[in-house]
Order: structure tokens, then C-alpha cells, then sequence
């Protein structure tokens, strides 16, 4: 009896460590949700992770919902017409997901990917930028990237 107490003790703090250990790897990236508010254009805002990459650099991702059907159309009608997409599926734009990740100085942001969705979660549309083709552009206190950097950078914590 005493030889499955020392077992099961031992396999416990084992588990215990491991799920700790694995935790901590991914404890860089935080995934809870921030509201921005309401962008010019009356666009809802959300930072849904921000933190460090694996190289250490800052990165954020951040969820655009089309609450101005206006701008929705002017997206749908941007998807239909350069990438070739059926309107009817396009027309079911709900939100975009925006990656982006920083430079050094934490005053440039460049896009990573753009991921259009619809209602359920289904990718309308996606874009990839890689590492060698993405352009950096300077920020400014008005601009999502940049609020979102202020979480990336530790700078800012959310609200609890």
C-alpha cells in the first residue's frame, strides 16, 4: 500500500510539473479579450491576444466587427473583386482578424495575416503577409495597433 501512495504521489507532482512546464511555454501570449470601442468609421474593436512571440517579439491579434454596413460592403465588395470570391459567399462577411506584430522600438507595427469570417467562424477569405514582404508603418495613439501594443508590451493591463 505504501509502495502505491509513493507511486501515485510521484506521478502526481510529475503531472503537476509537466502542466506547469507546459503553461509557462505558452504564457507569453495572453488571450483575453479587451474591448477598443468603436473605431472613426463605427467598427467594434476587439484584442483577443497579445504578448511575445517565440523570438521575443511583441505581437497582437485584434477582431474588426462590421457594425457599419457601409464599410462591410465596401470589404465584401474588395473580397468579391480581387480575390474572385462568390458574392453570396462573401456577403456573409461578420468580422476581420488582424495580426500583427512589432517592431523593436515599439513604434512600427506590420500586418501578419488578415482573416475574413463570417457569422459561425468559416474563413471567407485569408492573407498571409510573410516575414520578408510585410511593411511596417508608424504608429500613432489614435490607431488599433497601437493600443493594441500598449497590452503587447506590458505597458497596459486589462481590466479585471
Amino acid at each position: 500500500m505504501k509502495k502505491n501512495s509513493k507511486s501515485l504521489a510521484l506521478f502526481a507532482v510529475s503531472l503537476f510539473m509537466l502542466v506547469f512546464l507546459a503553461s509557462s511555454a505558452f504564457a507569453e501570449v495572453v488571450q483575453k479579450h479587451v474591448n477598443f470601442g468603436q473605431d472613426a468609421n463605427k467598427m467594434q474593436w476587439y484584442l483577443m491576444t497579445y504578448g511575445k512571440n517565440d523570438d521575443g517579439i511583441h505581437v497582437a491579434t485584434a477582431r474588426k466587427y462590421y457594425t457599419n454596413p457601409d464599410e462591410k460592403q465596401k470589404i465584401i465588395d474588395l473580397i468579391v473583386e480581387k480575390f474572385g470570391t462568390e458574392r453570396e459567399f462573401a456577403s456573409g462577411l461578420y468580422f476581420t482578424e488582424y495580426g500583427y506584430v512589432y517592431s523593436n522600438d515599439g513604434k512600427s507595427f506590420a500586418v501578419t495575416y488578415l482573416n475574413h469570417y463570417n457569422m459561425v467562424g468559416k474563413e471567407i477569405r485569408s492573407t498571409v503577409y510573410p516575414e520578408g514582404e510585410r511593411e511596417f508603418i508608424g504608429m500613432s495613439s489614435n490607431m488599433i495597433p497601437y493600443k493594441a501594443y500598449q497590452y503587447a508590451s506590458g505597458k497596459k493591463k486589462p481590466a479585471k
